[in-house]
């Protein structure tokens, strides 16, 4: 996906959802991430929201061809 969908979706998130996505990335990734967030100013929640939709619609795509694993929804913790 493109950074400034990701940076799109990110702006509308509050701080836990954007930690929990930059624990995912490299620092220099991160700090790229930040400065796009920064770059594209105000934005409309609508365009927020799309471009949220849009990346959850990847993810579920993704798991339905087994190329990622979002594991037990339930809350349960495993060991493999």
């Amino acid at each position: 996906m493109r950074r400034d969908r990701h940076a799109a979706a990110l702006k509308g998130a509050n701080e836990q959802q954007q930690q929990q996505f930059f624990r995912n990335m490299s620092g220099r990734g991160v700090e790229m991430m930040k400065e796009e967030i920064d770059i594209i100013g105000p934005i409309k929640i609508r365009d927020v929201h799309a471009a949220q939709q849009r990346i959850v619609n990847v993810v579920r795509q993704l798991e339905e061809e087994g190329l990622i694993n979002l594991g037990d929804r339930s809350g349960d913790e495993y060991v493999v």
